[in-house]
């Protein structure tokens, strides 16, 4: 199979990206890198091969080269954990921002996942101390995995009850929760829909009860003035926000776009 071959076999199959996707994997099977290819082997060619052919049935490419790309960092994914998205990196840099306005801050990561945010800031923020918790048996896994060496505190367990010992001292909050409504399952691309762990995707009816244990455990977590940004679905735009209004304990309550121009995260500020 010719590169140009598994290009036109990803694209038949609908891959938003078989160009790039398929480039990665001859990359990835030669040990070079997609802007300078190798010429496989034999062997090489053969694996490469098997390797489009999963990625044509929608198998993730980070869980067929077994690392994603966030920020600076690569990190180590496979099944049981969600792939960090690109769009995710815009909250990721917000958060970085926030924490640079304190010579120690505390920073805590719920639905922390593979530890794409976690990491991010305390690598970006040498000052920061940083905590992160995680449900999921498989993806606090991951997590530890890629947290090795950071100096971030890792927990598993629900992010509602999390950190008690941090209540009232935290600067900035986070979170990348669920946020797909359940009724949206036939929506969701497969890569999501069949790999990704179900309890990263879905919360609830509306997409928000996950987003309403954030703003409530963050209300417990934040020292007053202190700062939370949470990631919601791009229709959410209105409702993500709303949420922390309705509370009528935040301040500067406001959303933000993404790269792409679309509604992606909601930041507020605690009032008391």
């Amino acid at each position: 199979m010719t590169l140009r071959e598994a290009v036109a076999l990803l694209a038949d199959a609908g891959v938003p990206s078989p160009e790039y996707d398929a480039a990665e994997l001859l990359a990835h099977v030669t040990g070079s890198t997609r802007t300078r290819l190798a010429v496989p082997s034999a062997e090489e060619l053969a694996r490469f091969e098997e390797l489009v052919g999963r990625r044509a049935l929608r198998e993730p490419l980070q869980h067929l080269t077994g690392e994603a790309h966030f920020r600076y960092l690569s990190l180590q994914v496979g099944p049981g954990v969600f792939v960090p998205r690109p769009e995710t990196e815009v909250l990721a840099g917000w958060v970085v921002d926030r924490a640079r306005e304190h010579e120690s801050p505390v920073v805590v990561d719920l639905c922390t996942g593979s530890g794409a945010i976690a990491l991010a800031v305390a690598t970006e923020v040498p000052t920061a101390k940083v905590y992160a918790v995680e449900l999921g048996d498989e993806a606090v896994e991951w997590a530890r995995r890629n947290l090795v060496g950071s100096g971030i505190e890792l927990r598993h367990g629900d992010m509602a009850t999390a950190f008690p010992e941090l209540d009232g001292v935290v600067d900035v909050v986070v979170s990348n929760p669920p946020y797909i409504p359940l009724e949206a399952y036939e929506s969701v691309a497969p890569e999501a829909r069949d790999h990704d762990p179900a309890l990263a995707l879905w919360s609830g009816a509306d997409g928000l009860d996950a987003m309403r244990v954030v703003e409530t455990t963050a209300a417990r977590l934040l020292r007053p003035g202190g700062v939370v940004g949470a990631e919601h679905a791009d229709v959410q735009g209105k409702a993500a926000p709303a949420v922390f209004a309705a509370a009528r304990r935040w301040a500067d309550v406001r959303d933000h776009l993404d790269l792409a121009g679309r509604p992606r995260f909601v930041t507020a500020r605690l009032a008391r």
